[in-house]
């Protein structure tokens, strides 16, 4: 005799698995912007560096060469100060990163929304003298 076999669709072993993760957030926490060439990225956390919301400029809508304009870095970070301020947080220590054009667009509209911003650190990567440079090219 066969064994009768399970017949489970993706639908529920998606229910069974997944479950939304409450993050304890504070009244203090931190913004973090990632301002890439290509892409805009902004994530809230508490103190202990978990994470209570995010936002980005592609999943506002943007697509291509759009994505890295301060207008879609504004709209970004409205959408992930909006969803901080709902969890409590109220401070936030600003951390930018990157060479993108919409770093203080995104740090201004933190501000705009209600949250106080307490301090801005720039945290963007600085080679010191780095890697050797490939030899001179001959033609």
């Amino acid at each position: 005799m066969a064994k009768p076999q399970q017949q489970n669709t993706a639908a529920e072993k998606a229910a069974k698995t997944t479950k939304k993760r409450t993050v304890k957030a504070d009244l203090a926490g931190q913004a973090h912007i990632n301002a890439t060439f290509n892409n805009i990225i902004i994530t809230f956390t508490n103190q202990k560096g978990q994470t209570v919301s995010w936002s980005s400029a592609g999943k506002m809508g943007f697509r291509g060469a759009k994505k890295n304009t301060p207008f879609a870095a504004q709209l970004a970070s409205e959408d992930a100060s909006k969803k901080a301020f709902e969890a409590g947080v109220r401070k936030v220590k600003v951390y930018i990163k990157g060479p993108g054009s919409g770093r203080d667009s995104a740090m201004r509209s933190i501000g705009i929304n209600g949250l106080e911003v307490t301090e801005i650190v720039d945290i963007t990567p600085m080679p010191h003298n780095g890697c050797r440079p490939p030899k001179k090219r001959k033609v």
